[in-house]
């Protein structure tokens, strides 16, 4: 596992740096296919913000915590990340016994009042064939609402996403 540390508005000591390698390094008992593992260390006023991303088997792990106190807060991220990756390897388990999955109509967004026309921020990312249950745990794993994939069924791309009442739903392309 090779753990790339930076920090924004912090001095990275090596005391800061060992013990960020020490803490995230416990994930390797998971699994050994860690690659590069980024940890970001922030401070903004009081606040000591730690964001580490975790790619493994083609999935991103994201885990963000922020306390007064950054060693509690890198404590606090890979609490939360080892539940992540316990909670997913439970669910990937059960999946594979059941291979169902219940199918969702997917409703029309609501319309938005006021539309901005200006792009705020682009992001580029690696577009990896996957099924939807796959693109489900993706989504969860990030924390995000909505994610985008190639579908490994049709090879097109879709968007899963989670809806108001908890369920998920699924843009597909008609042409």
């Amino acid at each position: 596992m090779n753990i790339i540390i930076r920090g924004k508005h912090i001095e990275l000591t090596d005391a800061l740096k060992e013990y960020v390698t020490k803490r995230v390094g416990k994930l390797e008992k998971f699994s050994d296919e860690f690659m590069d593992v980024q940890v970001t260390l922030l401070v903004e006023r009081d606040r000591h913000r730690v964001e580490v991303t975790a790619p493994i088997h083609g999935m991103i792990l994201r885990g963000e915590e922020e306390t007064e106190d950054m060693y509690s807060s890198i404590d606090m991220v890979v609490e939360k990340l080892e539940r992540q990756i316990d909670k997913y390897r439970t669910r990937i388990n059960k999946r594979m016994r059941s291979k169902v999955m219940k199918d969702h109509d997917v409703q029309p967004a609501s319309t938005v009042e006021e539309l901005r026309e200006e792009v705020v921020r682009h992001k580029k990312f690696p577009v990896k064939p996957m099924s939807v249950e796959e693109a489900i745990m993706q989504m969860n794993l990030i924390g995000h609402t909505f994610f985008v994939f190639t579908n490994s069924e049709t090879q097109e791309m879709n968007v899963v996403y989670l809806r108001n009442n908890g369920d998920y739903g699924l843009l597909q392309p008609q042409f």
